[in-house]
Order: structure tokens, then sequence, then C-alpha cells
């Protein structure tokens, strides 16, 4: 089993794109972190204030439930953690995802999907919520999938 694995939550299949190639690159493994409850385009609907996206993002404290908690942290030193920029922000899952899993002592690079924006304070808001783990901002992977681009960013973020 490899030491690194690549968590990833999609709601589009953007990100899931990244992780795949990101995984196939690092050859690491690959867990996906689903939702006990998919989300449906109108969920994803920022652009209205009453969609689920929209109100577990607008409270701080959502959790929004795992299908399943069967990722064996333990087993890896790194983890590279993906997600889409949602509210210049993780979703809500990470929270859950984080809070799910012992991760002191691991090394957690984030990457993310964005349609415009940036990672903001993304790493330091995660930190708190897996104490002992070293909490890395990465990098937003919209652009080259290439093995050799991931490749090359991961022989600076993923450094032992």
């Amino acid at each position: 089993m490899s030491k690194t694995l690549v968590a990833y939550f999609s709601a589009s299949g953007t990100t899931a794109r990244a992780a795949n190639a990101l995984a196939q690159a690092a050859g690491a493994d690959l867990y996906e972190i689903r939702p006990a409850v998919p989300y449906t385009p109108a969920d994803l609907n920022w652009m209205d204030k009453k969609s689920r996206s929209s109100v577990e993002m607008n409270d701080k404290a959502s959790r929004p439930a795992l299908a399943d908690k069967s990722a064996n942290i333990g087993a890896y030193d790194t983890i590279l953690l993906g997600f889409p920029i949602w509210w210049y922000t993780a979703p809500r899952i990470i929270h859950t995802f984080l809070e799910s899993y012992d991760f002191f002592g691991k090394k957690i690079v984030l990457f993310a999907t964005s349609g415009g924006s940036g990672f903001g304070g993304t790493a330091k808001e995660l930190a708190p919520v897996c104490p002992g783990a070293a909490v890395l901002e990465g990098k937003v992977l919209n652009g080259d999938l290439s093995e050799a681009a991931l490749k090359k960013w991961m022989e600076t973020a993923v450094k032992p």
C-alpha cells in the first residue's frame, strides 16, 4: 500500500478528474469523500440562498454526514486532500471528514478546483480541525493535469 492517499470530495466531477490524475501521477491510493445524501444540481445553486450548499456554507457548524468512514488514514503519512472551493474555502463536508479520523502526525496537502477564487485562508481554517497534523496549502488544479505537471508540483509540495 502506498504511503500517500489522495482523498477528495467532488460535487460535479471536476475535482474527481483532478484527484484521479493526481493519484495516478503520485502512485497514490484514492479515496472519495461522499456525502450520505448526494448533492443535486439544485443543492449546488449558489445563487439560491436557500440551496443546500448555501445553507451549509453560511453555518460554520454545519457538518454534512458522510456516506462511509472507511478510509484507512492510519496507513498513510501524507494525505493529498482535494475539494472544490465554495465561498472561498473548503465545503463543510471536508470538516466532517477531518473530524472523523485521527490525523495526528500526518501531512495534509490541500488541492482544489475553483471557478475563479484561490484558497484564501482555507489551510489556516482547517488546521484546528485536525490537531497534530501539518496542513499545507497546495495548489488549485484548474489547468494542466498532465502527469509531468503534477509530478513537478508534488516534488515541492509533498517533500518528506
